[in-house]
């Protein structure tokens, strides 16, 4: 058995499918997209077997990108949920049959309360027929081999899902501040709305004047646990940085006195940042082009924080 040959076909059948219905988008989708917009409420998804599972993605994505939704299940709807629709919602119906005995159950009291219905549907099926707007999902076939398993349905059906989100964000002009917003925790939300000025560490800084001697820099690179020391000169200006990857080169010099001044041994012109309002992430990615582990902020030439590395890779950037 060609395993690989199974995994290609399965993946070619399904990508196959949705350049095919990319073709097929048309008014409807227009459609439904505008009831979605123009809905004052919340977008309900329900559905039931996997397209319950597929439902709840949906809601999950639409819900992260401007477009208030949650997913109830048909069943729970029947037995109270029903409640959690409010006359400004509207729903979302998926079922590729469009015959799914609970889901139509649920129907006709969301259309009493003249609440819009989008299906996502095989045409003609009993869903699509009750639906406002009906996202068809007329596949050739699944790709599993007695087709009863959903597949290539399923993945259509997700990806008319994700159509949906994005076209809807594009309305909203939803912007990736929004984004971030929605996703204070993860490291997606991070990256969009953390600063530099946020996360750079301000206090108990490592640093020294420039005249110090290479003992007493080591005291301070010590002190400050960061493996460097930041020299500056009478004025508070930067004058360099000497690291402890400084200090070993220097303790290779024939020449090596402890006593000899660090600035003799620092890098003269370090790594600074100007823009503390740049993003955490931005930065981040300066520090590993730069190949360093600290980049110094300063404002005038004067130290006022630094990044270090390991401070942002636990951030999760």
């Amino acid at each position: 058995m060609d395993i690989a040959k199974i995994a290609s076909e399965v993946l070619n059948l399904e990508a196959d499918e949705l350049r095919r219905q990319a073709g097929l988008v048309g008014s409807e989708f227009q459609k439904a997209v505008n009831l979605i917009y123009s809905c004052k409420g919340k977008l309900i998804v329900t559905g039931v077997g996997k397209s319950g599972h597929i439902g709840a993605k949906i809601a999950a994505t639409l819900a992260s990108t401007g477009t208030p939704s949650f997913f109830i299940h048909p069943t729970e709807a029947m037995h109270g949920d029903l409640g959690m629709i409010g006359s400004d919602d509207a729903v979302l119906a998926i079922s590729y049959s469009g015959e799914s005995a609970e889901l139509l159950a649920i129907l006709p009291h969301i259309k009493r309360r003249d609440i819009k219905i989008i299906g996502i549907s095989k045409s003609g099926s009993s869903l699509a027929n009750l639906s406002d707007a009906n996202l068809n999902i007329d596949i050739e076939r699944e790709a599993c081999p007695i087709g009863a398993a959903p597949t290539v349905s399923t993945t259509l059906t997700l990806a008319l899902g994700d159509a949906l989100a994005v076209c809807l964000m594009k309305l909203r002009d939803f912007k990736s501040e929004d984004f971030a917003a929605f996703h204070p925790g993860g490291s997606l939300g991070k990256r969009l709305y953390l600063k530099v000025k946020d996360t750079m560490r301000k206090s108990n800084l490592p640093i020294a004047k420039d005249d110090i001697s290479l003992k007493s820099a080591i005291t301070a690179m010590s002190e400050g646990r960061l493996g460097s020391v930041i020299l500056v000169d009478n004025d508070g200006k930067l004058s360099g940085i000497l690291s402890d990857g400084d200090l070993r080169r220097a303790l290779e010099q024939d020449s090596f006195d402890i006593n000899s001044k660090a600035i003799e041994f620092a890098t003269k012109n370090p790594k600074t940042l100007d823009n503390p309002d740049m993003l955490a992430y931005d930065a981040f990615r300066l520090i590993e082009e730069y190949k360093i582990q600290i980049l110094i902020i300063q404002k005038d030439q004067k130290p006022i924080g630094l990044l270090h590395i390991h401070d942002l890779t636990s951030l999760g950037l």
